[in-house]
């Protein structure tokens, strides 16, 4: 660059944590690389203690940093890449998603009000097989990301599909460790500082669904302990939580309606296996949810989860 030419750096940077997925990173990087022009926007890749480092999934991409975060994650990781990114807006997703061919210029578009403090895009879930998804594929694909659902009541957006302004995230400060979830965390921070997250639904990244029934209890692990930390709490948010776990175990019947008129399944089999999956995971649910209120020691998944 001639020194009479001053860099100016990008104008968005997007920070993505990556654990042990170098097939979907290399997915997600082709596919970002395919739709935009990148001079303007830098990637930054920080790895949270992975096998091995994907340095040769990175290298062929001109304006992709990989860094490291050893604390273990996606909040410290996300943290890591804020600090080490130039870029006046930021936007935060996962190493396994795929970007709609027009995410970045749809994103950088809503940008352009001025007025826009916070966005939160849509999140739409894929089974490996559309035709024929697992039970756990096809309860996700109902159930999985309800983006304009948390956005409206609960003040926050998944950080799969999360941008804002590097003004607004040094104002509300960083992502909370492993400890709770901490894209709730920091949505529900800003909102409480007067910053309004807006969702986008022609904002849009894909990401796969979990294929079995192992790994969506899994998830449940973290969730049930993240949110029993931040809700129930004294003698009343206790009784909430009880109340809450035995309305679990009842609720599957309520939920068949949505089921079927869900447009993200196709096929009276594919409803059935997402019933099946529902009433799966909230009897799940509330055998979890019974078991972190009476052995605290239970709790402690939401804090191994990303090193097993």
């Amino acid at each position: 660059m001639s020194p009479d030419i001053p860099d100016l750096g990008p104008d968005l940077s997007i920070v993505v944590p990556h654990l042990n997925q170098p097939g979907y990173l290399a997915a997600f990087l082709k596919a970002l690389h395919a739709q935009f022009d990148m001079a303007r926007v830098e990637v930054i890749v920080v790895d949270n203690g992975s096998r091995a480092l994907p340095r040769k999934v990175v290298a062929p991409y001109p304006g992709v940093r990989l860094v490291e975060e050893p604390t273990p994650g996606p909040g410290p990781a996300r943290n890591r890449g804020v600090a080490v990114s130039r870029g006046p807006l930021l936007a935060f997703t996962d190493a396994d998603v795929l970007p709609a061919p027009d995410w970045l210029p749809r994103l950088l578009a809503r940008f352009e009000d001025p007025g826009l403090a916070i966005l939160g895009g849509d999140i739409r879930v894929f089974a490996a097989d559309p035709a024929d998804p697992s039970v756990a594929e096809a309860y996700e694909c109902v159930y999985a990301f309800p983006q304009a659902d948390y956005i409206a009541r609960q003040k926050f957006s998944v950080s799969a599909n999360l941008a804002t302004r590097r003004s607004v995230f040094d104002a509300v400060g960083p992502f909370a460790g492993i400890e709770i979830a901490e894209d709730t965390d920091w949505g529900q921070r800003a909102a409480r500082l007067g910053y309004r997250t807006v969702y986008a639904p022609e904002v849009v990244v894909q990401h796969p669904a979990r294929r079995t029934l192992a790994e969506l209890y899994a998830k449940w692990d973290r969730n049930v302990s993240h949110h029993y930390e931040a809700f129930a709490r004294g003698p009343a948010g206790k009784a909430k939580w009880l109340a809450k776990a035995v309305a679990l175990g009842v609720s599957p019947i309520l939920a068949i309606p949505r089921i079927a008129r869900s447009d993200r399944l196709s096929g009276a089999r594919s409803r059935r296996r997402a019933f099946r999956g529902l009433l799966a995971v909230r009897l799940y649910r509330a055998r979890k949810m019974l078991a972190v209120m009476l052995d605290a020691g239970t709790r402690t998944a939401s804090t191994a989860w990303n090193r097993q």
